[in-house]
């Protein structure tokens, strides 16, 4: 059990972050929504009820979609895009998808490398874009199921407005949509922006996430 806490240390420990904060989220919304209807005469909500209801889920989703985008867009722009001294930047000669030997398909492959990537086929195609595949999809699905939810408020919203209610599809072109959508990936564009910019100048000793603390700030793709 410790090896294999010491060998997952960093999934462990974000995974149980992940969940610690979720569930203080559920609570923090369910006494913010009803402390809310308390003061408009309303019902409150059990924590189970809250945790089933739209508003819980817009507001968890609306993050999850919003980071996947940025993780998405990230994987793929790195392909073609660099930036001279960043960490978080391939170096600069090996701009582009890379070299069959050097992304080690096909007779490439070592011994205990991935069987897709030995069998040089199309499933060797479809396991070489993988992870950005896998990332957009969980965006796609993320965004879909944020916008299900915030529909579903707005149209709440709107009856106890005495206001007119408005179709799914006619949501999706609504400001309230696009206002919580982009309020999320401005701040995620501006958050990889500067990490792309500051490991340029900036260290952390110990990290992969920075250069060694004495390389040259030109330095491209290097990890400490």
């Amino acid at each position: 059990m410790r090896r294999f806490a010491f060998e997952n240390g960093l999934s462990l420990f974000f995974g149980t972050i992940f969940l610690g904060t979720l569930i203080g989220q559920s609570f923090a919304g369910q006494h913010a929504t009803n402390g809310e209807e308390l003061r408009h005469g309303g019902e409150t909500l059990s924590w189970w009820e809250y945790v089933r209801s739209p508003d819980f889920g817009g507001a968890v989703l609306e993050n999850w979609q919003s980071e996947f985008l940025q993780f998405s867009l990230f994987i793929g722009a790195t392909i073609w895009l660099v930036q001279k001294g960043s960490n978080e930047s391939k170096r600069l000669e090996d701009l582009g998808r890379e070299s069959r030997q050097k992304q080690e398909i096909g007779e490439h492959a070592p011994e205990r490398g991935p069987r897709l990537a030995k069998l040089d086929d199309w499933r060797t195609r479809l396991y070489e874009n993988s992870l950005l595949i896998v990332m957009a999809l969980i965006f796609f699905a993320t965004w879909f199921g944020q916008s299900l939810n915030n529909w579903r408020v707005f149209n709440t919203d709107q009856r106890e407005h005495n206001g007119a209610t408005v179709t799914w599809a006619r949501y999706l072109l609504d400001p309230d949509f696009w206002e919580k959508s982009l309020q999320n990936w401005q701040s995620e564009f501006l958050a990889i922006g500067t990490m792309v910019v500051f490991t340029i100048y900036l260290r952390q000793r110990g990290s992969p996430e920075s250069k060694p603390v004495g390389a040259p700030h030109d330095e491209t793709g290097s990890s400490g």
